[in-house]
């Protein structure tokens, strides 16, 4: 493996002869910026896609360097099955902060724009950099959507990126010191931190870091001479400190560069580290979960692993469901809408007339769809054409008092009257005709109840959270949670069946997602730190 060291200063350029590994096509010198002439290499497995894709970015004090310093190593994650490109962006003194950064976004949004040309996934894409390269990748990671930040072509397309990995990289510009940075700094932010400061805070990634943070892995030395290794661990905490993920690998006695094992080690890091956040296969089993806090998204994660395949924002909405060809049903209570969006991610449905505050939506088998709406107090049911086919109302269900309401086979609807720590069920008639209430009244408030195939009832209830299955005559004959010491969750949320009988349940606040047998024990955990998920579904 080449030597990784391309210091803060003078970056000294080489060849890079490369044979391009069987199974891999590499195009060289492909221009994605025409108004400066910019170019990247993208190598890519020949095999059909789509593929995740990795931009690699390279160092040299944001005043020099070559793409080709990192040309072995995207064929190599070509080889492991990625698409990845090596990119150029523009250096100071001649351009200044935010001129690469704008740059390195108009390289995402390229390969975005040409997904189909070079078999690309366009929901994950990763970021790589060494040195001023790392801190272009973690401004990418946490600035999407940054107006003064985007200039360029394909301006329809995103420049968010699914994570990032930091070579090294400078994290905090103002409290950078070193003698190299006081050369380097000035020319890329003009002029000094006492002369520039806000150019200073506005090119720190720390200063950007906030809970919609995606992953980052920081890779540092502790003997580094030009960043300071303590940069990477400001980093590191300070990601975890908002509820994201992040990792550091730590070089002991390693350098602004590394060769030799801690070359192949930190490689190998940050392989595993795209492989379990963008995945190299398809995933097997996807979970939806509508976080109504933390990040306020639509998510869609790799069961059991967790490894966060797309997003969506939801606006702390509720409920989602999966649907046919990969299409999801969401709620927006903030935005007084519910939205299905296909494969793409496009809105093709949205109903919005007079809702308040729609909590809970559930596409049914005649193609109508259920929506409970907290605020008005009315459970509707309307039809593709936006029709009103049913309504069910009640004070008893207003002012935020319900939560969500599923359709059983039987044509009835089960509704969670959670202030009055009831579940009702409802005929068409609009007659309630059953009702369950557990020990402890009004305090076990329920959030969702769900019919099963036997006849009897799933419900998840809170203060303590439990799910618990009960019959016709609303005898308990199955919990999960509750008092009991083996399981602990304050307030359940959303459930669902696997289609092995186990029970995945949301620990609301404990800020995890559960897999449970039918005895009762926990055979899976995924944990989401920075997520309050209240509905989660299997995609079938």
């Amino acid at each position: 493996m080449f030597r990784r060291s391309f210091c803060l200063l003078a970056f000294s350029a080489f060849a890079f002869a490369q044979t391009v590994p069987d199974g891999v096509t590499l195009e060289k010198n492909v221009v994605y910026n025409q108004g400066s002439r910019l170019m990247m290499d993208v190598a890519r497995p020949t095999a059909a896609g789509p593929f995740p894709v990795i931009l690699a970015i390279h160092g040299g004090g944001f005043r020099g360097g070559e793409r080709a310093s990192w040309l072995p190593e995207i064929l190599k994650l070509a080889q492991h099955g990625y698409v990845a490109a090596t990119v150029d962006y523009r250096f100071a003194p001649r351009t200044q902060f935010p001129a690469p950064l704008q740059d390195v976004k108009a390289a995402v949004r390229f390969l975005r724009a040409n997904a189909a040309k070079y078999a690309i996934d366009p929901q994950r894409i990763g970021a790589v950099g060494d040195s001023a390269g790392g801190h272009l990748a973690l401004m990418l990671a946490f600035t999407p959507g940054v107006a003064e930040f985007e200039s360029g072509g394909n301006r329809d397309q995103s420049s968010a990126i699914t994570c990032a990995v930091s070579y090294y990289g400078p994290v905090d510009m103002v409290r950078l010191k070193s003698p190299v940075a006081d050369q380097v700094l000035p020319l890329f932010l003009g002029g000094s931190v006492e002369n520039a400061p806000s150019a200073y805070r506005l090119a720190s990634p720390f200063n950007w870091i906030t809970p919609l943070a995606p992953p980052v892995l920081a890779i540092h030395g502790t003997k580094d001479p030009q960043v300071p290794h303590e940069q990477s661990q400001w980093l590191v905490e300070q990601v975890k400190r908002v509820g994201g993920t992040a990792e550091l690998l730590t070089i002991e006695g390693g350098g602004h560069g590394f060769d030799g094992r801690d070359a192949e080690n930190a490689e190998r890091r940050m392989t595993a580290f795209f492989d379990r956040h963008l995945g190299v296969t398809p995933a097997s089993t996807i979970l939806l979960v509508a976080d109504h806090g933390g990040k306020s998204q639509v998510a869609a994660l790799e069961y059991p692993s967790g490894r966060e395949l797309w997003t969506v924002p939801n606006h702390a909405g509720h409920d989602v469901q999966p649907l046919p060809g990969g299409h999801v049903l969401y709620t927006i209570g903030n935005d007084h809408k519910v939205v299905e969006m296909d494969a793409a991610h496009q809105p093709v449905w949205i109903y919005e007339e007079g809702l308040e505050h729609p909590i809970s939506a559930q596409r049914l088998a005649n193609g109508n769809t259920l929506i409970g709406d907290a605020q008005s107090g009315k459970v509707i049911e309307v039809t593709p054409a936006r029709k009103i086919a049913w309504t069910y109302a009640s004070p008893d269900l207003a002012n935020m008092r319900m939560r969500n309401s599923r359709r059983t086979e039987a044509g009835t609807t089960l509704i969670a009257v959670e202030a009055a720590g009831k579940i009702i069920e409802v005929n068409p008639a609009g007659e309630i005709v059953w009702t369950f209430e557990a020990d402890g009244g009004g305090k076990r408030r329920p959030y969702r109840a769900v019919r099963l195939a036997s006849g009897n009832t799933l419900i998840a209830l809170n203060d303590p959270g439990e799910v618990v299955e009960v019959d016709g005559a609303g005898k308990i004959v199955r919990s999960i949670g509750g008092e009991k010491p083996d399981i602990r969750m304050v307030w359940v949320s959303g459930f669902d069946v696997m289609p092995s009988g186990n029970l995945l349940i949301s620990d609301y606040q404990g800020r995890r997602v559960i897999e449970v047998d039918k005895n009762g024990k926990v055979v899976n955990e995924v944990r989401m730190p920075g997520r309050a998920t209240a509905s989660i579904a299997l995609v079938p």
